[in-house]
């Protein structure tokens, strides 16, 4: 997965620099998309870390909600909100961050998660759903207790402060993504698609 235009480039359009480490997240800002708790996480997480910054990648009707909890947190200049992008612009975002956060209430098996494998990026989720299968803890990223804000935060903490870590559980994200696992990985995603439409007909 190669991005059509350089993180550099990216970072600089959303002004961020090189020396910052940015979490980012990609979803709709809506409920079930779990935004809130990387907003609440994200105030202890600056607390200790003076260049993280916090990228979110989507746009929803949740957008004006998130953006007065930021401001009430006094994060504004640590957040930076990409509006609505084309499913193909997605991995450019992703190759401009140091860590992506996956924090959604019910996701099933995400399609996120593998993107940032796929671009040696590790990945901090919630231990819910599928995720899972493709964030493997100490070896693709961390996974923390669904809706635990505090573990949250000091997953996201230690990455920023481990640059050796971030690139080790990146690299090894990318090395196990081989057509192997992507073939699985699609295979229980049709399956789960074909479930669906199963219990809606009950």
């Amino acid at each position: 997965m190669n991005p059509a235009v350089p993180p550099a480039d990216i970072r600089t359009q959303l002004n961020l620099s090189e020396k910052d480490i940015v979490f980012g997240k990609v979803g709709r800002l809506f409920n079930l998309k779990g935004h809130n708790y990387l907003i609440e996480a994200a105030a202890t997480v600056a607390s200790r870390i003076p260049n993280a910054k916090f990228l979110l990648v989507g746009d929803g009707t949740l957008r004006q909600i998130y953006q007065q909890r930021i401001q009430q947190l006094g994060l504004t200049d640590r957040f930076r909100f990409t509006g609505l992008v084309s499913p193909d612009q997605v991995p450019d975002f992703i190759h401009a961050m140091d860590v992506v956060v996956h924090t959604s209430d019910w996701e099933g098996l995400p399609r996120v998660v593998p993107q940032g494998l796929l671009a040696a990026k590790p990945v901090v989720a919630f231990d819910i759903d599928g995720t899972p299968e493709v964030c493997i803890e100490g070896v693709t990223g961390c996974l923390v207790p669904h809706r635990n804000i505090e573990r949250l935060a000091s997953a996201m903490i230690q990455l920023a402060q481990d640059s050796a870590l971030r690139t080790r559980l990146g690299n090894r994200g990318r090395e196990m993504f081989t057509q192997q696992f992507r073939h699985e990985y699609m295979t229980a995603r049709i399956r789960e698609v074909y479930q669906n439409v199963l219990d809606q007909h009950r």
